[in-house]
This record gives C-alpha cells, sequence and structure tokens, in this order.
C-alpha cells in the first residue's frame, strides 16, 4: 500500500519539487517550498472556495436548521427531510466541504514527505523520473540566512503563529448575510469555539514549528501568506455571488 501512495502521490511531487530546486536561483531549496506550496494551492483552489462557500451557507440556515430540529426533534424521519429540503432550497451540500477535504488530504501528507521525509541536500535519485535530472547545486540555506535543516528557530516560529492568526483572524470575519440569529447557548459555544480557534490553533503551530525543521515552518509561512490572498479572492467573489 505504501508502494502505492508512493507512487500516485508521493513521487510525483518529490520529482516537481527536485524540478524546482533545479531552476531556482543558486538551488534555493526554499524557493521550492514556496513555488511547489503556491502551485498545490492554486491547483486547490476551486475546492478551497467550495469548501468556504458551504461553510457560510450552513452558517447562513443554522438558525433554521436549530428550529428544524426543535420542532421534530421526536421525529427523525420528519427532521431529516426538512434538513434536506432546507440544504436544496439554499443550493448547500453538506458532503462538499468534507469532500475537497478529502481530497486535498492525500496531497498534503505527500507533500510532507516529499519536504520533509527526504535527505536533502542529498537527492534521491531513485526516487527520479528518467527526464528530472538532479540539480547540480541544492542550497539548503534560504535566501543565505535560514538554514532549513535546523530546529529551533524562535522567529521563525513567531512569524508562522502571526501568520496564523491573521488567517483565523479573516476567516472567522466573514459576514454570513441573512442569517436568523442563533439561541444564546449555541452563540456561547460559537464564541469559545472561536477564541479556542483564533488563539490556541496559532500557538499549537507556532510550537510545532519550534520543534521541527525550519523548513516546515517556511512550509507553513508561506501556506498562510497563500491563504490569506485566497480569503481576499473568497471575499471578492462573495460580494458578487453571495450567500443567501
Amino acid at each position: 500500500m505504501g508502494n502505492i501512495f508512493d507512487t500516485i502521490f508521493v513521487q510525483p511531487l518529490y520529482n516537481g519539487f527536485i524540478y524546482l530546486i533545479g531552476i531556482m536561483p543558486g538551488g534555493d531549496v526554499g524557493f521550492a517550498i514556496i513555488v511547489l506550496t503556491l502551485i498545490i494551492r492554486a491547483l486547490f483552489y476551486p475546492a478551497f472556495a467550495a469548501q468556504i462557500r458551504t461553510t457560510m451557507g450552513m452558517q447562513a440556515i443554522q438558525g433554521d436548521l436549530d428550529e428544524i430540529n426543535k420542532k421534530y426533534k421526536d421525529n427523525p424521519e420528519e427532521r431529516g427531510r426538512r434538513s434536506l429540503e432546507l440544504f436544496k432550497t439554499n443550493k448547500i451540500s453538506p458532503l462538499a466541504g468534507f469532500a475537497s477535504i478529502l481530497i486535498q488530504l492525500p496531497i498534503f501528507i505527500a507533500l510532507y514527505f516529499t519536504f520533509f521525509h527526504t535527505t536533502l541536500p542529498a537527492i534521491n535519485t531513485t526516487f527520479l523520473y528518467p527526464f528530472v535530472e538532479a540539480p547540480s547545486a541544492v542550497n539548503i540555506n534560504f535566501l543565505g540566512i535560514l538554514n532549513l535543516t535546523l530546529v529551533n528557530n524562535v522567529l521563525l516560529a513567531l512569524i508562522v503563529g502571526g501568520l496564523q492568526y491573521l488567517v483565523m483572524y479573516f476567516s472567522l470575519g466573514r459576514i454570513t448575510p441573512g442569517a436568523k440569529p442563533l439561541s444564546a447557548e449555541k452563540m456561547m459555544a460559537q464564541k469559545m469555539q472561536q477564541r479556542m480557534m483564533l488563539y490556541v490553533l496559532p500557538g499549537i503551530i507556532a510550537a510545532i514549528t519550534y520543534t521541527l525543521p525550519a523548513a516546515v515552518g517556511l512550509y507553513f509561512a508561506a501556506g498562510s501568506i497563500i491563504s490569506l490572498g485566497q480569503e481576499w479572492l473568497i471575499r471578492r467573489e462573495l460580494v458578487k455571488k453571495p450567500i443567501k
């Protein structure tokens, strides 16, 4: 099973990564990580957008769902039918968000093995396709100042945590017009969940970044910056075609 996963996911990404190192100025591995992250995020932007629209659509009808669940709490069949009608009326597919995550998961796992389970600066030539040449230079010092193999980089961990905070801040700041107000209990639970995501998650990611090689931190930082750009694009799309 591992060989199949490597062949389908890891090997293509590894070859793409090595190819990018070969065309980067001075064989800079850091630039290769950023470019490959950008390519992957661009390819999965439609899935990302679908996931966001589904999430916002579910937020918009949450009040209606609460009413249905309360009104038909003793009739599961009718509750399910009414819920499905609500999803259909609002053109929401609850499985869309799950499907987009499911599609992206093997790619992200493969990226992990590609970036962090390799022996850089050494190249695994047996893993390369015949048409991909091993780069003549492999520079693991990003911009000549950040050794991507070293751990415990405090500054990088703080930068990654700060960027992740911004990602969560703007994600939680989306406004869904037309949404019915939630009950006091659900509103309190939602606020608690938002606080956890806004403050705890960035702290956890910063701590993880500190304990792992700087290449991981660079990957997280690049991903967060790209996520901020995608968030801007999503907001522009929602202005043109708002969630009903």
